[in-house]
């Protein structure tokens, strides 16, 4: 993968929109090298904590098409969890609508 500033500024305006859209707090620690976890590009975002942010040109488009007509995909690799691949805005709208229930729940 080529370094320089271009492939840092994709990655760092990736993280802005991700947390424009749904919260949290930007992280700023980088790894020393490749044997430490990441400690993830955004954190405290309502609800899911923790995550990576990830942006590629024309990556993940099989991804995009599987999810075309759907609301969610469940994909999974050999020996590995489930993970649940779904649109942001329609998480956003989730999540939305668990705090006013909550909000009437309490009330």
């Amino acid at each position: 993968m080529p370094g320089g500033k271009s492939p840092k500024r994709k990655g760092d305006e990736g993280e802005r929109e991700f947390k424009r859209l749904m919260g949290g707090e930007r992280t700023f620690w980088q790894p020393e090298n490749s044997k430490e976890k990441s400690h993830g590009d955004l954190i405290n975002v309502p609800y899911i904590g923790r995550g990576e942010i990830k942006r590629r040109k024309g990556g993940w488009m099989q991804i995009y098409h599987w999810i075309e007509n759907n609301d969610f995909l469940g994909i999974r690799a050999d020996r590995k969890e489930w993970l649940v691949v779904m649109r942001a805005e329609d998480l956003k709208l989730i999540l939305q609508e668990m705090d006013e229930l909550k909000q009437v729940v309490n009330k």
